[in-house]
């Protein structure tokens, strides 16, 4: 029988390093490059995105982890323009609302975000979230810690790295009432609509975060969020050392070519 072309052969100086699973080079570097590469889109071209692509990253998202195997998640596939204008509308009340809650400079960037992309995608997709499918007792959940929830954005996420390894840009409409969404897609009121996303091939993607290059919010430093065997141990010599490593181009010499380094 034929190897797994993925995994490293046993002959190799990796295998014989540590004798892991590790993807091969290629491979290692398409999950890196889709994860450093993945951005929350706005702007989309009109191009239809075909069934098979379609159905690959809902398989990706359905093979996510989840407590217990819960699988908790559900996909609501949204290409009809009438239930779509009425998300539009929900979105701009609440946009509304979230407005609100600034105030000067930081209102007027506020406005000036394009925020979602729900009328130009050519699909929409709500991932929905059932707690207790199989009934209140799961494997792993303690107390009523919602680990169906944390499970779904596990499958959020890998249907957005699956989209952008496939060419495809997704965005998260956050600013929409849970309520609104449960009204115009008759969700019953056991099923949480967690994730609202506009899928479609993206006009561009940008090289930083929009909401970074716009001056919104920096990236936080990975040095300031690791902490060893306790919290109380932060930012010492030893995160910015790790951090320091993990930023080095020699880290990803087996993965990036130097002139295809990702941005960090």
């Amino acid at each position: 029988m034929a190897q797994d072309a993925s995994l490293e052969q046993p002959g190799s100086p990796e295998a014989a390093r540590d004798r892991t699973e590790a993807l091969v080079r290629e491979l290692r570097r398409g999950v890196y490059a889709a994860i450093f590469r993945r951005r929350d889109i706005r702007n989309f071209r009109p191009d239809p995105v075909p069934d098979e692509i379609l159905g690959r990253i809902l398989l990706a998202a359905h093979h996510a982890p989840s407590v217990g195997f819960t699988q908790p998640w559900s996909f609501v596939i949204v290409r009809d323009l009438e239930p779509r204008r009425a998300v539009k509308q929900a979105f701009e009340q609440a946009r509304a609302q979230n407005a609100a809650l600034f105030s000067g400079v930081r209102r007027d960037k506020f406005l000036a975000l394009k925020l979602e992309g729900i009328l130009e995608a050519p699909v929409n997709l709500i991932v929905t979230c059932e707690l207790g499918r199989f009934g209140t007792a799961v494997l792993g959940k303690p107390g009523s810690e919602p680990v169906e929830i944390y499970s779904t954005c596990l499958a959020v996420e890998n249907l957005w790295l699956a989209a952008r390894a496939e060419g495809l840009g997704v965005g998260w409409v956050s600013i929409i009432s849970n309520d609104a969404l449960r009204s115009i897609f008759s969700i019953p009121p056991h099923v949480l609509p967690l994730a609202y996303l506009c899928v479609g091939y993206a006009e561009q993607f940008p090289t930083r975060p929009t909401l970074e290059e716009t001056g919104w919010a920096p990236r936080l430093a990975l040095e300031q969020l690791l902490h060893f065997d306790s919290w109380s141990a932060s930012g010492d010599e030893r995160a910015r050392r790790l951090a320091r490593l993990a930023r080095e181009p020699r880290s990803w010499g087996g993965i990036f070519p130097a002139d295809r380094m990702p941005e960090f």
